[in-house]
């Protein structure tokens, strides 16, 4: 018998949303069912019906902040930037659909017309992460269902009532409770979707364990389009700067915002040895005074707890870790609400470390490693099978340039943070935290598939070699 989803809130422990795992058969059977209608509508209409969503959410905008901040624990102010990049990514889909899929035709003369345009694959599976129920699966929903998919949303089972929602929108605007349907459930849900023999496209965001799973039980469906968007072991490289404030600033937004749970927070801070002790003092002084508390406090904390209690004993296990195997603390990791998953940001130097694990810990954790120069700091960022996002603080255009041409991620920020990225750019990263298929605008790239035709009114043809007389 399937186990009942519960969603419990990380800050209180109450109970939000119970529910049991979608019957994934009737689910795929009423989207195939719904998609060539829907595939079958003018853009325009499509278009229409999504921005009504937007209208739609709109209206939930306070009340559908409030819940997220209950369910994912992050401060009431985070959760209100969550719902507002809801809203930013319905026009930048709009836009990325008409730059990235673009109707073209090329006339030949006697050779008729070559045309250009794009089908969508059928229907979709949205698998979202817990960091963000309701941003990062409608940054790949919203695009799928433009381009004419049919779409079901699975998002993570600690975070399915904002996701709940999020489709419950979809409907109130006027699109099909066919064509956009949301399903509960666990990993195993998500695999059962995945491998569906009706489903078409796979848009995936979670951790790198779940998305090699997918992507080896895949490997025999070369049809289904696959996009993952996973995790990241992020480097900072902190190089020659005076402004210590401004770069402690940057380092505590890449390593501490959103508790360290989002795929782009940083994890290794790899610094000049000559800027180590200075900077590391401004880092550590403002890390100390960050406030660490529950969505609704006052004063609002920066940072709320981590998911669950699971998660929070993760991370002080592997703070201990790298403390027994060679770590230096700068600023330890406490519990500090018993019974609950509240953290406080942890500093670490793993310089000393005869080996550092190449994992990405989802958490308030960063470690820190000293370097002499660029060229040894480029390898160390380039010193894990991921490739997110990486930061340069401080350095010159021209060390800047050196960072760009030789780190290994598909983001790099200059003097910006980690997490500095916009929904109007591609977004994605390679190795273990992606397949070359980047969200954010090139989403519409997955979304739909091109489609190229050699066209004339009436047919017209000769073979002038190779026949025999007649």
């Amino acid at each position: 018998m399937s186990t009942e989803i519960v969603s419990i809130a990380p800050a209180t422990g109450e109970e939000l949303w119970r529910g049991m795992p979608g019957d994934v058969e009737e689910l795929v059977e009423r989207a195939r069912r719904a998609w060539p209608s829907w595939a079958a509508q003018s853009l325009a209409n499509r278009i229409e019906l999504v921005r009504r969503t937007a209208n739609e959410l709109r209206k939930e905008a306070d009340s559908l902040a409030t819940l997220v901040a209950q369910e994912t624990g992050q401060p009431l102010w985070a959760a209100r930037g969550e719902v507002d990049a809801v809203l930013e990514r319905v026009e930048l889909a709009v836009r990325a659909y008409a730059e990235r899929t673009a109707q073209r035709r090329l006339d030949n003369a006697l050779q008729g017309t070559s045309a250009l345009r794009h089908k969508p694959h059928g229907v979709a599976v949205v698998i979202g992460p817990a960091s963000s129920p309701l941003a990062i699966p409608a940054g790949q929903l919203i695009p799928a269902l433009i381009a004419g998919n049919a779409v079901i949303l699975k998002p993570s089972e600690k975070v399915p009532a904002a996701a709940e929602i999020l489709v419950q929108c979809f409907h109130r605007a006027g699109v099909s409770a066919d064509v956009v349907q949301f399903c509960c459930g666990g990993p195993d849900t998500g695999m059962e979707l995945a491998l569906h023999e009706g489903v078409d496209a796979v848009l995936f965001t979670g951790s790198t364990h779940n998305g090699i799973a997918l992507a080896r039980k895949l490997a025999a469906s070369p049809h289904k389009q696959l996009a993952l968007a996973m995790g990241g072991n992020n480097p900072i490289v902190a190089w020659d700067t005076p402004k210590l404030t401004d770069a402690a600033a940057l380092i505590v937004q890449s390593a501490f915002g959103w508790a360290g749970q989002s795929c782009t927070n940083a994890r290794r801070l790899i610094v000049r040895d000559s800027l180590f002790d200075p900077l590391l003092a401004e880092v550590k002084r403002l890390a100390d005074r960050l406030i660490v508390g529950a969505p609704f406090d006052d004063p609002a904390p920066f940072m709320g707890p981590v998911i669950d209690n699971a998660t929070a004993e993760g991370l002080t296990e592997s703070f201990v870790y790298l403390l027994s195997n060679g770590g230096r603390p700068i600023k330890h990791m406490v519990r500090t609400v018993p019974g609950k998953p509240f953290l406080s940001p942890a500093i670490i130097e793993t310089t000393g470390m005869a080996e550092r694990p190449d994992v990405e810990l989802l958490g308030p954790l960063l470690q820190v490693v000293r370097v002499s120069t660029l060229d040894e700091a480029i390898t160390e960022a380039n010193a894990t099978q991921y490739g997110l996002v990486s930061t340069l603080i401080g350095g010159s255009p021209q060390d800047y340039n050196r960072f760009w041409a030789n780190v290994r991620t598909g983001l790099v920020n200059w003097n910006r943070p980690t997490t500095a990225a916009s929904a109007g750019a591609p977004f994605g990263g390679i190795g273990l935290s992606g397949n070359h298929r980047p969200g954010g605008l090139y989403a519409a790239d997955f979304c739909a598939y091109p489609v190229a035709s050699a066209e004339m009114e009436q047919p017209r043809a000769t073979i002038g070699l190779g026949l025999a007389e007649g």
